[in-house]
């Protein structure tokens, strides 16, 4: 979900013919985990309401507006990682193939380095919303098991890709497209600011962009969102759990139509929004500090 997400701090900006240097990474690194770490804490009950009403058991029956912060440990252990692992590849990935490209604010370069930056972030996302779903719909706490335990106890009934990484085609399969979308129109938003409005870039322009492409590929990518949570969350024996991913969304479309196609479409809209706004803002404010330490330095 990690929008895009050019800020005068950020590699965008660097001479495209110079290489990557430890400090574009490490500033990725640690803006990136302090981002993400701020959106999955502070907008994690939205999420659960989202994750709620996409279950097959339905929102109620997932418990409703109880436990509203079920499933909050995981999260706030995985977010940190997930969002530093995700924008040092993106930004990396960005300097090098604009290099390689000899381009410089390409789309298809946003797309190729987020694209590649989602899938190498699936790796610990996963398992990670795996066990934070499991919690929030309740699922995990039938005999009051902690995320780890939900975890283990997946590993150990279907092994590693079956259970652990259960759904990573799904995710991937929604990320990417989602990325497609969000970064380029980010990266694209960023770029018009200044000669729109007149004013220099700011962590709050930054953070307004990242909002409004969250938010637009947020409720394009819904139905692959569903897909995945019912994936997520399907018991071993479920049919959702055997099925790919055009069979899930065929029967999900019979079951309920369009509405189940895009169930919890304006929650997930409200948190990919709002997250855009605070995970670029407080990248954005991060790069800046780091940069400006250093430069006292």
């Amino acid at each position: 979900m990690a929008a895009e997400l050019a800020p005068a701090a950020i590699p965008a900006q660097i001479d495209m013919q110079e290489p990557v240097s430890k400090l574009t990474f490490l500033h990725a690194l640690i803006a990136g985990g302090v981002a993400g770490f701020v959106v999955d804490i502070a907008l994690f009950p939205i999420d659960t309401v989202k994750t709620r009403l996409q279950s097959e058991l339905g929102f109620w029956r997932a418990g409703g507006f109880r436990g509203i912060y079920k499933g909050l440990a995981p999260a706030a252990a995985g977010s940190a990682p997930t969002a530093a692992l995700f924008f040092c590849t993106y930004e990396c990935g960005k300097q090098l193939l604009s290099s390689v490209s000899n381009t410089k604010d390409s789309p298809f370069v946003h797309m190729a380095a987020a694209s590649s930056a989602e899938v190498l972030a699936c790796l610990i996302r996963v398992p990670v919303e795996i066990a934070k779903q499991r919690s929030q719909t309740l699922l995990g706490h039938k005999q009051h098991q902690t995320a780890l335990q939900i975890l283990l106890r997946a590993y150990r009934t279907e092994g590693l890709r079956r259970g652990l990484y259960r759904g990573f085609g799904s995710t991937i399969m929604r990320e990417i497209p989602f990325s497609f979308i969000q970064f380029p129109l980010w990266e694209y938003f960023k770029l018009q600011w200044t000669p729109v409005t007149g004013y220099e870039s700011t962590p709050f322009s930054v953070a307004l962009c990242g909002a409004v492409a969250g938010g637009i590929a947020a409720g394009l990518t819904t139905p692959l969102d569903v897909v995945k949570t019912r994936i997520m969350l399907a018991d071993r024996e479920s049919l959702a759990r055997r099925r790919t991913i055009p069979a899930v969304l065929h029967g999900i479309y019979m079951e309920r139509g369009i509405s189940g196609l895009f169930a919890g479409i304006v929650p997930r809209v409200l948190w990919i929004t709002l997250g855009g706004a605070f995970f670029f803002g407080f990248y954005d404010l991060t790069t800046r500090l780091l940069d400006a330490t250093n430069t006292v330095d």
